[in-house]
């Protein structure tokens, strides 16, 4: 209920997109995680055709994000997110009716490229219109992911013993109906025109050139490749606990009902204590920290009965959890920060080049963590692959801290009484919460073009194509509902 209210709270158009992720994450659930089944089983591909075909729609997904985030820009996200939309219900609907190799390969193209144009496209839209509630957007975006991946996966299991076809089929009626419904309902939102370049390229190059920003992308590839894990390591350390093929369901499960629980709560107590910002290398280390317990029962050897078997799928679930609650506390802020690097014209473009970084890091960081947990078989290291995934998150949590505290990230701006020069009359200064130093803010002289407000004028220009610092948000206080509702980033 908490998180029906807080969606009420929004425009239209965030509640539109809200409902929009969550029939998303349905119709790809619905389909995705039985293709490779589909493919080698009933259709008798190799392994080798059916890893070609997934292949690419990760690498048409992957590749192209850059490209959607710049459609959004120049296009307006309305229109990019409709087109996505309805190439997805094309693409699932070739994977209903099509056999051979090269319409697979089209369809899983088709899907591929669908995503990397509405994913940044709706996180733009998200971005622009959530205005000082950004990370509590997000933060609810998360909660909708989940629970339609949650619904598709249950779904999807249901139909997919019937017939695949009907899964692509479902999957595509669903994306269908979204695109007819974000047609009809969604609100048109303007381009942004102030500041933008003459060309797309020039916009990537800003993007690239953009320090601040590549050391924030690189710093937070652990968080993705430790996300991924829910669906290459703690899965398969599940089963050789637990003996249970519905092991991984349980893990998902119970993380899901955690972030629908908790997400919104966590998000707010963040945003009363500091701000999100501060917190992001705490969740990374959360999401590290979570594979401690399975680490205290791998490779043991199979459990004995059912209490054993138990007993053992607690630990699992227990790492499973906290793993999202380091996702909870890190995404949101982290999708909070990624516009305010650069110009509100170019959203769309950063959204699309982290998810670029976001994509390979996953890509590496499983390749690694697979050979770790081949190597780890092979000499009778199964904590391995464990350890390894601690050490990513030590590591990020390490990189972020060391960007916060040295003011490479964004940070908001707070009022606070400050005396000042004698002469200047009373005033306060606005303290950056990135460590930038202290601007004084006096009243200027009525007839005189230039004092102090001047100098704040001139300091407002952030270096590194980020935002000048009229564009930071003041946090807001506790509004009077908070302690009764618990009402107040990805």
């Amino acid at each position: 209920m908490r998180n029906i209210r807080a969606t009420r709270e929004f425009p239209l158009a965030l509640r539109l997109l809200l409902l929009n992720q969550f029939g998303i994450d349905i119709g790809f659930y619905l389909l995705m995680p039985f293709l490779a089944a589909y493919l080698e089983q009933g259709l008798g591909m190799s392994a080798a055709l059916v890893g070609l075909v997934l292949g690419a729609r990760n690498l048409s997904q992957q590749g192209l994000f850059i490209l959607g985030g710049s459609a959004a820009d120049r296009l307006g996200p309305r229109v990019v997110i409709i087109a996505g939309c309805a190439l997805r219900t094309v693409g699932f609907a070739l994977f209903a009716f099509g056999s051979s190799l090269w319409l697979l390969l089209c369809a899983s193209v088709l899907t591929g490229l669908a995503a990397a144009l509405f994913y940044p496209a709706v996180r733009t839209y998200v971005a622009l219109e959530s205005g000082d509630r950004k990370a509590e957007a997000f933060a609810l975006l998360n909660v909708y992911a989940t629970s339609g991946s949650l619904i598709g996966l249950l779904l999807g299991s249901v139909l997919f013993l019937a017939d695949f076809r009907l899964c692509a089929l479902v999957a595509a009626a669903v994306f269908g109906l979204l695109t007819v419904a974000q047609a009809m309902v969604l609100p048109t939102r303007g381009v942004v025109e102030a500041g933008r370049s003459a060309t797309v390229f020039a916009d990537w190059r800003e993007a690239f050139c953009n320090r601040r920003f590549l050391l924030f992308s690189f710093a937070t590839t652990g968080m993705f490749t430790m996300e991924n894990q829910l669906y290459l390591l703690l899965p398969e350390g599940a089963l050789a606990a637990s003996g249970w093929k519905g092991s991984a369901g349980v893990l998902l499960a119970a993380g899901a009902l955690a972030n629908m629980v908790f997400q919104l709560r966590i998000t707010r107590a963040l945003e009363r204590n500091g701000g999100g910002t501060r917190w992001i290398s705490s969740g990374l280390v959360v999401m590290g920290l979570s594979f401690l317990p399975p680490l205290l029962i791998c490779g043991t050897e199979p459990p004995a009965g059912t209490k054993e078997a138990v007993a053992r799928m607690v630990v699992m679930v227990l790492g499973s959890v906290l793993l999202f609650f380091g996702i909870m506390v890190a995404h949101p802020t982290a999708m909070e920060l990624i516009p305010q690097f650069g110009r509100e014209s170019l959203t769309g473009t950063y959204f699309g080049l982290f998810y670029v970084f976001s994509g390979l890091a996953a890509t590496g960081g499983n390749a690694v963590v697979g050979r770790a947990m081949d190597l780890g078989h092979q000499v009778g290291m199964e904590w391995l692959p464990w350890v390894c995934c601690l050490s990513f998150g030590m590591a990020s949590a390490g990189a972020v801290a060391l960007l916060y505290r040295t003011g490479m990230l964004p940070g908001r701006t707070v009022v606070a009484a400050v005396p000042v020069a004698e002469g200047a009359g009373g005033g306060a200064a606005v303290v950056p919460r990135s460590g930038a130093p202290v601007v004084p803010m006096t009243p200027s002289p009525v007839k005189t073009p230039k004092g102090p407000a001047s100098a704040l004028d001139a300091a407002s220009a952030n270096g590194d194509g980020g935002r000048s610092q009229d564009s930071a948000r003041l946090p807001l206080p506790a509004r009077p509902s908070d302690e009764a509702t618990e009402q107040p980033p990805r």
